[in-house]
């Protein structure tokens, strides 16, 4: 018997010649970036653009076209020469000696990017201005707090900046503030250009700075001396909100109110507590502006046996004479960062040295825009770094 021969249904052109279909695209990672970014620079000079160009170098960008110029009347006029719809904004302000005019252009620029519908506008302000007027003074106002709200009205929505003069102040913000440290990077530079530094001494020059130089003694396994005496004036000695109103002579005080006597402050004669005979000092602090304090701590040092006397401060402000003073002090070197222009005040004083720190400011730019956590910025620093 003949086997039946079983015969398929013909195959229609379409499926016989379908053509493989694309898969479909991976979903990207939760934390990668949806938008692009854009880095921008709101400094008229260009002196103080210097920092952004290196921090565009490290991420591998351009800057962002804008101008930013004042006009015959003094105004502050910026323009934006591309669009920035729906990006993460990085705006990069270092402040020179001109702080107001500075202010003016990291407000308009952040107003003109929130107008051109930016997704987000991060404020990079390595230092940060009018920090140290963040306590009530006597008939005084908290101007630190004022900058902040005027930030946020401009359309600011986060900010990054380095080594606040007082860490309570990114409580002035509605929005979140990362407070970054430049202390690896002096460190690194006391371990490396600093000869012998195992034979140092930290420095705090006031009382106040004991706790900074205490973190920086104990990282370097350093020992510690701090000045303390009459010649030191900081502004805890200033009049703040408990001498207000100021006291009057002969004012009527009610019968049954009786205050007890309160006594004058009076420092003690200067001392250094601590061992400084054969050593190198290392005085740190956060702001370097007015130098005469800093004279006058390494004069003491000098007197107390160090031979060789560094400062070392996150922010070179070297404001007025500051420059001719270190250059004629017993000061061998001043070390301070970028986060201040200072290139003005190198050539008048071949002792002040600058270490770049523009690596950890790229790096947070880069992390916050791809979402990703900042801890790793904050390796092994100290709460009172």
């Amino acid at each position: 018997m003949p086997k039946k021969l079983l015969l398929l249904p013909p195959l229609s052109a379409s499926s016989a010649f379908r053509a493989p279909q694309a898969r479909p695209a991976a979903r990207p990672a939760m934390n990668a970036a949806r938008t692009g970014y854009r880095v921008f620079s709101a400094n008229s000079t260009a002196a103080c653009t210097e920092l952004a160009k290196r921090i565009t170098e490290r991420l591998g960008a351009e800057l962002g076209k804008s101008v930013v110029y004042q006009e015959t009347n003094g105004e502050t006029r910026v323009e934006i020469k591309e669009s920035v719809r729906g990006q993460d904004i990085f705006i990069i302000q270092t402040i020179p000696r001109d702080v107001n005019t500075a202010v003016m252009e990291l407000l308009i620029m952040a107003y003109a990017l929130k107008t051109a519908c930016a997704r987000n506008i991060i404020g990079v302000i390595p230092y940060f201005p009018y920090s140290k007027q963040s306590k009530m003074r006597k008939r005084g106002s908290i101007v630190c707090k004022l900058l902040a709200s005027m930030l946020a009205k401009a359309g600011l929505t986060h900010i990054i900046t380095m080594d606040l003069h007082q860490k309570e102040i990114q409580g002035f913000f509605s929005f979140p503030v990362d407070n970054l440290r430049a202390s690896p990077f002096l460190l690194q530079y006391i371990q490396e250009e600093i000869p012998n530094y195992r034979n140092a001494v930290i420095v705090a020059k006031s009382p106040d700075a004991a706790k900074r130089a205490q973190s920086y003694a104990e990282r370097l396994r350093l020992g510690l001396a701090v000045i303390h005496g009459e010649a030191q004036c900081t502004e805890l000695d200033m009049d703040d909100g408990r001498h207000s109103p100021p006291m009057v002579k002969n004012a009527t005080v009610h019968p049954g109110l009786e205050l007890p006597l309160m006594m004058a402050k009076e420092k003690p004669p200067i001392t250094v507590v601590g061992d400084v005979g054969g050593r190198i000092a290392i005085i740190v602090d956060d702001i370097i502006d007015d130098v005469e304090s800093f004279v006058a701590a390494a004069e003491i040092l000098k007197e107390r046996g160090a031979y060789k006397i560094y400062v070392m401060a996150t922010h070179g402000i070297l404001s007025a004479e500051a420059p001719r003073l270190i250059e004629e002090s017993t000061i061998d070197e001043v070390v301070v960062t970028n986060t201040v222009p200072h290139e003005v005040q190198k050539l008048q004083c071949p002792k002040i040295k600058t270490v770049d720190i523009s690596l950890i400011l790229s790096e947070a730019i880069r992390r916050i825009h791809n979402g990703e956590s900042m801890a790793y910025l904050f390796r092994n620093i100290t709460v009172d770094d």
